[in-house]
């Protein structure tokens, strides 16, 4: 019982959709080490997020309305698949050890370009800004037993990821135009962690810390040429064009999961995952040195789980789950547009010998935010009623 549902809830936490929790689109659950033997999964799925707003008016010198807003920003966030998978090794009756490959950071913003035929269809703040980043990790892990009810566990995790930011729209100024290239790049981190488990009720509780991982990404930097003097004798200069090095890590965490049996067939199961997103930067050298500041400010943030599982049948279980997000600061980057979530998850979990296939279904809405722009930060636009939905499936085989 306990090992079906936990299927569930490891797939509900997969399937959660980019624009929550900074750039993450996984979790980095280890729930893999508590499957019982030798296990392999493969895991895919689809999310299909809807984020849209509205332009606020933009303000010239002394105040001035120069642009009084109302068009639409479009649908900024695109659709995105994710793939995974997972082996777990039983050495003997207290060693373990697994390798996870997973996509646990991304993302897909791209603000539709304005359109000079129409009145309301593009952004004038903030059309054809965009960002893209891709990653995959790979984590490797042992898990120790003292006895059947404590056990540690911990690994290497390798990450490469790649990133890809344009600015675009009169909100941006003097920067209008300016891209950059984060190329790929790889890092290192850690994972550390320890368990509780009471088998007779299915009951367990574990902790796990990930490290950050630091890349060191080859940059090179483009965009329109800046007046250092304004209207003064000093030509415009491209003070936007350069080649360096940046440096970003992926922000910590600290994930804590549990579970337990309450009835004969039901499992009630939960996790608190904390991440710091304020440490997540990216300030390329060329756009730091001219604006004095990074192209990136996250919130920290506090994501809540709790769900129920039951078994129907032999071959049958099915599990439902809640996820809440508290919203943070409602001023933020344009190329993370929401704060906060809310969500309702629905899987179901057959099993048949040796085989486990779980597929679920995640419903989240997105917090409204209003992204912004400047030094102070002014906003700029009003993104209102956003959602996501994502779909998985998950096949598990035990040897």
């Amino acid at each position: 019982m306990k090992h079906t549902l936990t299927g569930a809830a490891a797939l509900m936490l997969t399937a959660a959709p980019v624009l929550a929790g900074g750039i993450e689109r996984a979790p980095q659950s280890l729930n893999i080490l508590f499957e019982p033997g030798n296990y392999v999964e493969f895991s895919g799925g689809r999310v299909t997020p809807d984020v849209s707003g509205r332009d606020l008016a933009l303000r010239g010198p002394g105040g001035v309305v120069v642009y009084p807003g109302g068009r639409s920003t479009g649908d900024v966030a695109d659709d995105y698949s994710f793939v995974g998978m997972g082996f777990k090794y039983q050495i003997n009756d207290q060693l373990s050890a697994a390798f996870i490959i997973e996509q646990p950071f991304g993302t897909d913003i791209r603000y539709p370009n304005l359109n000079p035929a129409s009145a309301t269809q593009g952004s004038l703040n903030l059309g054809g800004t965009y960002a893209t980043v891709d990653s995959t990790t790979y984590t490797a892990l042992l898990r120790y037993k003292f006895d059947d009810r404590f056990g540690i566990h911990g690994g290497l995790r390798g990450s490469r990821a790649s990133g890809d930011v344009g600015l675009r729209g009169a909100a941006y100024g003097p920067v209008n135009g300016y891209d950059v290239d984060l190329d790929s790049a790889w890092g290192t981190g850690y994972v550390l962690g320890a368990s509780w488990e009471k088998p007779e009720i299915a009951a367990r509780v574990s902790l796990t810390y990930n490290s950050p991982i630091e890349h060191d990404f080859d940059t090179t930097e483009s965009g329109p040429a800046i007046d250092p003097d304004g209207p003064g004798p000093l030509p415009a200069l491209p003070l936007l064009n350069g080649n360096s090095e940046t440096t970003v890590k992926t922000p910590r965490s600290w994930t804590l999961e549990g579970q337990t049996g309450v009835a004969p067939g039901t499992l009630v199961f939960g996790s608190i995952r904390w991440v710091k997103w304020s440490e997540f930067k990216v300030d390329p050298d060329r756009f730091t040195a001219v604006t004095g500041g990074g192209l990136v400010d996250l919130d920290d943030t506090t994501t809540y789980v709790i769900g129920v599982g039951r078994k129907f049948t032999d071959n049958w279980s099915g599990a439902l789950s809640f996820t809440y997000e508290k919203a943070g600061d409602k001023l933020v980057s344009p190329l993370s547009p929401t704060t906060g979530r809310k969500g309702i998850s629905l899987a179901a979990i057959y099993t048949q010998d040796k085989w486990k296939i779980t597929t679920g279904v995640s419903y989240f809405k997105l917090g409204d935010a209003t992204p912004e722009t400047g030094t102070p930060d002014v906003a700029r636009a009003s993104m209102t009623d956003a959602d996501a939905l994502g779909v998985g499936i998950k096949v598990g085989y035990s040897f």
